[in-house]
């Protein structure tokens, strides 16, 4: 990967971070849309994030409105003094009859339809009164593709959700959607990607040098 210190040409870089730690997070239940605040390791990874984000620049602090993506984005946004702006277009995958099971009990009560989600193969499946990863990933660019538009050239943070930066790892890199995940995604994490023309590039992924612990969602 290249350097994130030195983009190609006259880029818009995208630093885009994973909400710290929950208490379900670390109970392997799902979450969703449902809003759950971060846990006291949470906070702390939060902390560490905005500390190593303190000095990179930033034009811009955008984030997920649900509160474990606010809270992290929060700590940043108070070290380094810029606005932070929430919206719901960065919400993690809506998972529908799944949220607030554990990945167990979705597996035991919805067996067909937990199946087809773990299999990956149709971007167009959602789970029972879910969003389907073709949805989520249409949300998500026309978001990113906008905060880009806005901010050309310049330097942005996203606090935003694993399902998000999931999608947003394989359009840098022009993976397809049901190609089976083989990559972190650290609570707290720091991923950089730069924008140039339309063209997206993967710079460095699951920075966590700042983190004492992280936990991957899978």
């Amino acid at each position: 990967m290249e350097n994130r210190s030195h983009p190609p040409g006259r880029a818009t870089r995208l630093c885009i971070v994973r909400h710290g730690e929950t208490d379900w997070n670390a109970v392997r239940r799902i979450q969703g849309h449902v809003d759950v605040p971060l846990s006291a390791v949470g906070h702390a990874q939060a902390r560490a994030a905005g500390n190593a984000l303190a000095s990179e620049g930033l034009a811009a602090i955008y984030s997920s409105d649900l509160t474990r993506a606010r809270q992290t984005a929060e700590a940043t946004a108070h070290l380094t003094h810029v606005t932070l702006q929430l919206t719901s277009g960065l919400r993690e995958r809506h998972f529908g009859v799944f949220q607030g099971l554990t990945y167990a009990e979705a597996a035991v009560q919805f067996p067909e339809a937990y199946a087809r989600h773990q299999a990956r193969d149709d971007a167009h499946f959602a789970p029972p009164d879910g969003e389907s990863l073709h949805d989520l990933a249409l949300r998500i660019a026309g978001v990113c593709d906008d905060i880009v538009r806005r901010h050309a050239g310049e330097t942005v943070a996203i606090f935003t959700h694993g399902g998000v930066l999931d999608v947003l790892y394989r359009r840098a890199l022009g993976r397809p959607l049901t190609a089976p995940r083989d990559f972190a995604i650290p609570n707290a994490g720091i991923n950089w990607i730069a924008v140039v023309d339309d063209c997206w590039s993967l710079l460095t992924w699951a920075e966590r040098d700042h983190l004492d612990s992280v936990r991957d969602e899978l």
